[in-house]
């Protein structure tokens, strides 16, 4: 199976024009920097919300920087509507990483970034809610096919699921909620600067989360302060801009096959950084829910699925 999804991906890189293979790029280093974000969290050794604005502090002055650097803080860039996206794409943002950032110790990096890749099955139930699309027998099937995978990681935690590996759970599927709201609201500000979109973003995580940080608990370490200034700069301030710079050249189809990496980086700086490995039934159910993703993203039939069975021989 895994010889037949990167059959599919490179099939696809192959056929992409210069712009569309720039944004892949783009979308691959992004997500392989997203990878490694529940590590830096971890060493931070702070309370979330402080994580989170601190993330957004570093991230906004890195952004301002770059923006003043390209020319992009002068007048007529950003109309007022599109302000109001972007700062409602920054809501958004800070919800999602608050949420994902408290179930890593919860739930593990692995299995939380795993469920937080459901956010494509959020995207279609907000379609079909709100913009009356329609939700096809294929969709449902890798909709299905993706909640067995979560009943499978949900009863293979400790003690048959676990108040807080539940707890773990539910918040990764809250962040892949709000991830979902992001990634609309960046799909209505194409043409602008994406180093603009994320710095309006960091700001209005920084406003909101200010009055909620604890300031008498700073990084104690070196080591600390530097994994808090990584999740600043390269983790924000580089990583945000090629992730919307993808989205803007990237159709979501592709987006969406490309954002499978996010989670296969993530189990594999855990189990080789902290040592933790998943169960068998774990790994299956981790499996099954990345596969769903990419079969609803990338059009895939059943069918297909079936057929491509005897290429992993």
């Amino acid at each position: 199976m895994r010889t037949f999804i990167l059959a599919a991906f490179f099939e696809r890189i192959e056929t992409m024009d210069r712009t569309t293979r720039k944004g892949a790029l783009e979308m691959t280093a992004a997500m392989l920097i997203s990878g490694t974000i529940g590590l830096f969290v971890l060493a931070s050794d702070q309370p979330v919300i402080n994580v989170v604005f601190w993330r957004c502090a570093i991230g906004a002055v890195c952004l301002a920087l770059v923006c003043g650097y390209l020319g992009y803080l002068r007048r007529g860039l950003l109309t007022g509507r599109r302000l109001a996206i972007a700062i409602a794409g920054g809501v958004a943002i800070v919800a999602n990483w608050v949420l994902l950032f408290a179930a890593y110790p919860l739930a593990s990096i692995s299995i939380a970034t795993t469920v937080y890749n459901t956010q494509p099955f959020m995207l279609l139930g907000l379609g079909a809610l709100f913009l009356g699309e329609r939700i096809t027998a294929t969709k449902l099937f890798w909709l299905t096919l993706s909640f067995a995978g979560m009943v499978a990681i949900v009863q293979a935690g400790p003690g048959g699921g676990g108040s807080e590996y539940a707890l773990g759970i539910a918040l990764s599927l809250g962040a892949a909620f709000f991830y979902a709201l992001a990634a609309i609201a960046a799909k209505g500000l194409k043409g602008t600067p994406p180093h603009l979109i994320a710095l309006v973003q960091v700001c209005t995580g920084t406003v909101l989360l200010a009055p909620l940080a604890d300031f008498s608990t700073m990084p104690a370490t070196a080591s600390a302060w530097s994994s808090i200034a990584a999740l600043g700069v390269v983790h924000t301030g580089l990583m945000y801009v090629l992730l919307y710079g993808a989205i803007q050249k990237l159709p979501t189809h592709i987006t969406g096959a490309l954002s499978f990496l996010y989670p296969v980086a993530a189990i594999a700086t855990d189990r080789l950084a902290l040592g933790h490995a998943l169960e068998p039934v774990q790994v299956a159910g981790a499996a099954v829910i990345l596969l769903a993703a990419m079969g609803m993203n990338l059009g895939w039939s059943p069918g297909r699925l079936f057929r491509a069975a005897p290429v992993s021989r």
